[in-house]
Parts: C-alpha cells; structure tokens; sequence
C-alpha cells in the first residue's frame, strides 16, 4: 500500500515520498510526515539474519512506496559502502551494563553519516522520477555535524548545490576545520555571527520566501533541504534501531519480543522521533529516553508540557545539542495531537511569535514512552570518565550526556531492561572534551596531538576523518550576520541583483 505524505500545518496536498524529499519543507512551512506508520511486516526472528543493508531495504521500502525495489537497492548499495570503516555499519559495544550503538562509523565519524551518506542518492533519484528541471540547492543549518555530513554527502553530485550555515564561535575545531577544508565545486560554507537557532530560523525563513523562492526559479535552481526536517533524512535514522533489535537478537542478547529501552542524546529530536516510528511500526521498545544538556528545553517540556525557548542560550561540550528549537518534535505535536493540522499550526505559530507554547492534558498523556532528564557539564564529564574507568571505552561528550542519562533513569526507576544508548559521534571528534575528562594531563596540547593521545590511550586508530583535515587548506572562510544569508546564498549562486 502506498504511503503518501502531508503536512503537519495542513494546508498542502498529499504528496508522494519522493516529492516530500525533493521539497524538504512543505509551503505551509510544515513537516511532512507520513499519512500513516506502515507496520515493520517482518518477524522478529528474520531480523537476526539480516545485514545493515537488507534491514534498510525492509524498512524504507515501507515509508518510501513511490521508489523501485531497484531504484531504493540502488540507493541502499550506493550509501552503505567502503565509505563506513565496519561492515556491520552500526555495530553494538556492551559497556557499562548498556548497549552503545556506534553510529560513527561513516565518512565524518558523527551519526549524521547514517542518513546523509543516503540522502543524495534518494534525492537524486526523486529527482529524475519527477522530471525535475531546476539544478537542487540543498540549504542546511549544522549545530555541528549535519554540515560535515551534507557536504561530504553531496560534493560534486551533478544536478545539486549545497550551501551550509554554522555558528562560526558554536562548534568543536574540529567540527569546523572538517566543514572549512571541504572539497568540491559545489560545497559552499559559511560561518555566521550568531547560534544554530538563528541559522536554522533563517533558513527556515529563506524556504518560505517566496519572491525568493520565484527568483531562484528563473535562474534554474530550487530548495531542498538536508536537515532532519527532510522526511528522506528521518525515515534512514529508523533503520538502525531495527538493525540494533536484530543484532541484540542474533547475538542471544535478548527474546524475539522482548522489551528493550533505548536512549538518545537529542536537541533537534529526529534521532529520538526514528526510535518513536520505529517503535510505530512494532519494533519492541518499551522506554524512549531523551536526554538533554544543560539546554534542557526538552527536559522541562517533558516534565511540565510548556515548551519555552525563552532561556538563556548555552554553550557546552555538546554543541550538537546546543538547540533551543527542536523543529522535529513538531512531528511529534502533530501525532499526539490526533493530526490536528490546524492545532498544531497554532502551537508552532505561538512558540514563533510568543516563544513557548503548553500542551493539552490529553495530550501529555500520550508522552507516556518517553523519559526526559539533562546531564550539567559536571555530570557529563563524570559520565566520560565513569565509562572508560569502569568499561575502558571511550565516549564522546553527546554519548556521555545519554549514559548520564540512563544512569539517572535508573535511579528512578529500577528498570533493568535490556537498553541501547545511541553514541552519536566518535571521540575523535571532541577530544579536548574528552581528555580533559579522563585526566588533567592533557592541557596544553592541540586538537591533533590530542587525537594522538587519545589513540594511545584508547587503542583506537584515529579516524581517517581526522587524519585527513591535519593539514587540508582552508577552502571556506566566509562569516556573516543572520540577516544577510538570503544575500550569500544569492552571491553564491551567481544571481546578485
């Protein structure tokens, strides 16, 4: 049966999953979401016997009806190469009495690589199956690593373009040196005085300008968006929790059936919201545990049903998650809210004009498989050092902020079910944060000598992501105002009025 798409404002049509991916954003400035969760259809037990890749096929090929079985193999078989380092793709470590699902395996060591190392693939391919004309400007805000990934993912693609947003003083240096050094003629990437909600308000504000979006038409190019308000980037993140209830199975971990639990460390909330579809779609999870940093705007929602973003901004060792505006619980709104388009809009129109909104009594009672709790930087610096003292294995600040978490989950509720913690970046990534963690030793050195500290301590080789931007050139230095992104963008593509 096919699964068409609509807004979660509304006012657009149904559409198709490759229309919902070229478009990102729908004209209602909504987000598409699927008409209904089509059901997993697959025992349990056959899980067990399949690999990364198969489980992509079974799960997409539920959400994304309008593309082949050839056309999706293709994209699956093209995305999930030689660019990851393991052929599990997302393999399991047992440590501190959890399961960590390593999800930086791929070519920019962040789980970002599991979506975006498929997306231009499928965007591409939805492309030619709509006959569409226009070369596709993809236009993305980063909190850190969706940049890197987008680029790494979309560089010297024909047909498309990619402009990325970050905040120039909010990232690791090592986040930024990998978007700064980016190769290829069609990577674009621009630092902005200000934080990631501005970015990503702005870009938000570009997709539904439309005097702009008629000017880009003229000159031949149109919109998509790589961030995780794109459908094509949600749907791909669902796959590895299925493939992480397989391999829990095949490895005698757990019952066909049985319950796990499953923790991610979110700000934007789509690496949650895949676990919650997953869970849609029958996969046994029993506890969705969202963890925060001290931007705990996620924290008090869930503990009160007031979303405030009127707080001070924080800037911590987890800048990934340094975000006020989770555009993807939108998604979830729409969901408890019965699909309510029309009340949805009002909730998302009042956090906009007015900075908060507060959720309906019923509708907080359907939060019910979520747990919400944040880690200060104090904890998430304990966390660090609690895993690898008590498990010798390294984590990095985001995957500490959820083993934090889960420890404090546990405290209060005894809750000794089999459970997942998504580690959503490879400590290389954040070493400064990470060593000073595990010891005042390693003050004075540089990012890089770090990393060689920390392959002596870890015996992990350093990535080649890492290896590889040591000495890359600069390519990208361009820092601007908020405002004048529209401007950037227009610069960039050669259509300056």
């Amino acid at each position: 049966m096919q699964v068409l798409y609509k807004s979660t404002r509304g006012k657009g049509e149904s559409v198709t999953a490759s229309m919902a991916i070229l478009k990102g954003l729908s004209q209602d400035g909504g987000l598409f979401v699927p008409e209904r969760i089509p059901e997993l259809g697959v025992p349990l037990e056959e899980l067990a016997k399949m690999d990364y890749r198969e489980t992509a096929y079974q799960v997409m090929s539920r959400f994304l009806t309008d593309f082949t079985e050839e056309e999706l193999r293709t994209c699956i078989s093209g995305a999930y190469d030689e660019k990851f380092d393991t052929e599990k793709i997302a393999p399991l470590t047992e440590a501190s009495g959890a399961y960590f699902l390593e999800l930086f395996h791929g070519a920019t060591i962040a789980f970002k690589d599991m979506a975006l190392s498929i997306l231009p693939h499928l965007m591409t391919a939805a492309a030619r199956k709509n006959q569409v004309k226009n070369e596709i400007v993809i236009l993305t805000a980063t909190s850190g690593d969706t940049g890197k990934a987008a680029l790494a993912g979309f560089a010297d693609v024909p047909g498309t373009r990619i402009i990325v947003f970050y905040p120039k003083h909010g990232v690791s240096p090592i986040q930024e040196k990998q978007m700064v050094t980016q190769k290829g003629k069609n990577t674009f990437v621009v630092g902005i005085n200000g934080n990631f909600d501005d970015a990503q308000s702005a870009v938000k504000r570009m997709f539904n300008d439309k005097a702009l979006e008629e000017e880009l038409d003229r000159a031949g190019f149109q919109f998509s968006s790589a961030n995780s308000i794109n459908i094509g980037r949600l749907v791909p993140q669902i796959v590895y929790y299925v493939y992480a209830y397989g391999t829990l199975l095949r490895e005698g971990k757990i019952q066909a059936g049985e319950e796990i639990n499953v923790v991610v460390p979110t700000g934007n909330f789509g690496n949650i919201l895949a676990a919650f579809y997953g869970k849609q779609m029958g996969l046994p999870i029993h506890r969705l545990i969202c963890a925060s940093n001290e931007n705990k705007v996620l924290f008090d929602f869930f503990r009160t049903g007031t979303y405030d973003r009127k707080r001070e901004f924080i800037l911590t060792s987890s800048p990934s998650m340094d975000i006020l505006i989770s555009s993807n619980l939108e998604r979830l709104i729409y969901r408890i809210a019965g699909e309510n388009a029309e009340k949805c809009a009002q909730l998302m129109n009042s956090l906009s004009q007015g900075g908060e909104y507060t959720i309906e009594e019923e509708m907080k009672e359907q939060l019910k498989d979520f747990y919400g709790n944040f880690c200060s930087e104090g904890e998430t610096r304990e966390a660090i050092s609690a895993v690898y003292y008590g498990s010798n294995y390294v984590i990095d600040p985001h995957t500490a902020v959820a083993a934090g978490v889960y420890q404090k989950y546990l405290r209060e509720t005894g809750d000794q079910r089999p459970t997942v913690i998504a580690s959503t970046a490879s400590p290389y990534k954040f070493t400064r944060s990470v060593m000073s963690a595990l010891s005042d030793r390693y003050e004075g050195l540089d990012d890089f000598a770090l990393a060689d500290a920390l392959c002596a301590l870890s015996g992990v080789k350093i990535p080649r992501a890492v290896e590889e931007i040591r000495t890359a050139p600069v390519l990208h230095d361009t820092v601007v105002d908020p405002e004048d992104m529209p401007k950037t963008v227009k610069r960039f593509l050669g259509i300056e009025a």
